[in-house]
């Protein structure tokens, strides 16, 4: 699985929401920022939280951001995810 399907669907990524709500995966943006040997990747990702009212109706959207550290296999695919607050 790669970066970004990886992070559509890792729960960590939930870490930088700060209203308890839901991450919305049509706004995620990932930028790589830095990538070293060995596989390790540093990237910058932002994405808005939809926040919900009890009646289950949207109550608005909140934008969030963050780092996250990955370790990547030789396919590209992410063995290991660190969220920076």
């Amino acid at each position: 699985m790669k970066v970004q399907e990886y992070l559509r669907e890792c729960r960590e990524l939930a870490r930088l929401c700060t209203q308890n709500g839901w991450i919305d995966n049509d706004t995620l943006k990932v930028e790589i920022i830095e990538s070293r040997d060995g596989g390790q990747v540093t990237a910058a990702v932002q994405f808005e939280e939809i926040i919900m009212e009890g009646a289950g109706c949207i109550a608005g959207r909140v934008p969030c951001y963050g780092q996250v550290r990955m370790r990547l296999d030789g396919a590209g695919d992410v063995v290991h995810m660190d969220v920076q607050e």
